[in-house]
């Protein structure tokens, strides 16, 4: 860990003075950590798991070595067609958890607000501005996003696309689900399409996208079954594997290498023993680097993250014969999209496949949307035979820790529902 507060130090000192040095510290302490968990991965978890870590740093790894051919995407944003046309997601969310894993996002987070940007913007947000106004982030081919479930996405892509100088395409996403949505969204993934080929020279073969988005709906619902398998099995895990499917199932989404870890998981839970302890869904994002959360759910006999509401978030129907409908289905009736009901009403229902005990309600800091959703949500999941702790803190910046209160509130939690007798 003082390895890891050393890099992130000189990391952060660099960026200011130094900001090429910065990054080529950057890109070489993460490929130095692919090699760690190619060579010695931690045997705690599950064999694909172990894969999975490698696979999500060499997503992160591919914009630092080649940012010609990368696009800078909001986590929502549906990738297939990048991939189509030869680019790699540049994900803001994903980097930014990179970032503060690296123990460097603190001197992001002030040059972001030293530029006038809000304190009560999200920290995965205010992060990557921040390190994009320093000069550590390297300039993309484009930038492509949508204002699907977040409102920080509509200053940070526009803030990005203005200091980059580059091309950049919003996706417009309606709050209503209905077919209309549907196909307005869709005609948009189509001028998308245009805009892919204009800026990278190639051309987006309609079969090859339908073959990836055949590929996007066996991966979805690949996850569906592992997560009703889970429901009876112990697959023991730390903090930031359940983040991990957040990431891939959206930005890698419709990938071989997706896909092919999917099946992995799915035969290693298959082996996998009898359940153990209590089972936790956790909504919204986690705070991987707490210490608190650490101690009781890292690993643990007792308690384990079952699943993440960023990992399962929208239903594997959509037909991939009409592959621009297909993507702008998966959007329009997205469950983060619309209102807090429709998202509440998902989170019990993936929790209750994945066979959990309880469900945390992460309030991240400047997450409007589930900072105002939480007292419905108690009341929602409550009613639904589902205790549920409201949990309040910060996902990216450990300055907004409250280490002692989480340590508090969720030892309680835990032992409520070991007092309870749920198996």
């Amino acid at each position: 860990m003082e390895v890891v507060k050393t890099f992130g130090k000189y990391v952060e000192t660099w960026s200011g003075e130094k900001p090429q040095a910065a990054r080529r510290l950057l890109r070489t302490g993460w490929e130095a950590q692919d090699l760690r968990f190619k060579c010695l991965p931690n045997k705690k978890l599950l064999p694909a798991d172990r894969e999975l870590a490698v696979l999500m740093m060499e997503a992160m790894l591919k914009p630092l070595r080649d940012p010609e051919h990368s696009a800078i995407v909001s986590i929502f944003t549906p990738c297939e067609m990048l991939y189509e046309v030869g680019l790699s997601p540049y994900n803001a969310e994903g980097f930014s958890c990179y970032l503060s894993a690296s123990r460097a996002e603190r001197a992001f987070l002030q040059q972001a607000e030293n530029e006038g940007i809000s304190e009560t913007l999200c920290s995965y947000h205010k992060t990557f501005l921040g390190a994009a106004d320093t000069g550590v982030l390297p300039r993309p081919r484009c930038i492509v996003y949508t204002n699907l479930t977040c409102d920080a996405n509509l200053l940070t892509f526009r803030w990005l696309a203005e200091h980059y100088q580059v091309p950049v395409f919003a996706i417009d996403v309606p709050m209503q689900q209905n077919e209309e949505n549907v196909r307005y969204v869709a005609d948009q993934l189509r001028d998308m399409a245009r805009f892919l080929e204009e800026h990278t020279g190639k051309k987006i073969d309609e079969e090859a996208l339908k073959v990836r988005l055949r590929r996007s709906r066996r991966t979805l619902e690949t996850y569906r079954t592992v997560q009703r398998l889970r429901a009876k099995k112990y697959v023991p895990t730390d903090l930031v594997t359940p983040l991990y499917c957040g990431m891939t199932n959206n930005i890698l989404l419709g990938t071989e290498e997706q896909e092919r870890y999917m099946q992995k998981f799915l035969r290693d839970v298959k082996k996998a023993g009898p359940s153990r302890g209590k089972k936790i869904y956790w909504m919204h994002t986690i705070p991987f680097w707490s210490d608190a959360v650490r101690k009781e759910l890292v690993f643990s006999e007792k308690a384990q993250i079952v699943g993440c509401e960023l990992g399962q978030v929208f239903e594997p129907d959509f037909d991939p014969e009409k592959p621009f409908e297909a993507m702008a289905h998966r959007m329009v009736y997205h469950s983060l999209n619309g209102s807090i009901d429709r998202r509440i009403e998902a989170g019990i229902r993936h929790a209750q496949e994945a066979g959990a005990d309880g469900v945390v309600w992460f309030a991240h800091w400047g997450c409007k949307h589930t900072l105002g959703g939480a007292q419905l949500a108690k009341k929602k999941f409550e009613a639904a035979g589902l205790p549920l702790l409201i949990l309040d803190g910060d996902g990216c910046d450990r300055s907004h820790g409250g280490e002692g209160q989480t340590a508090t509130r969720l030892g309680a939690f835990l032992e409520m529902l070991e007092g309870e007798g749920h198996e």
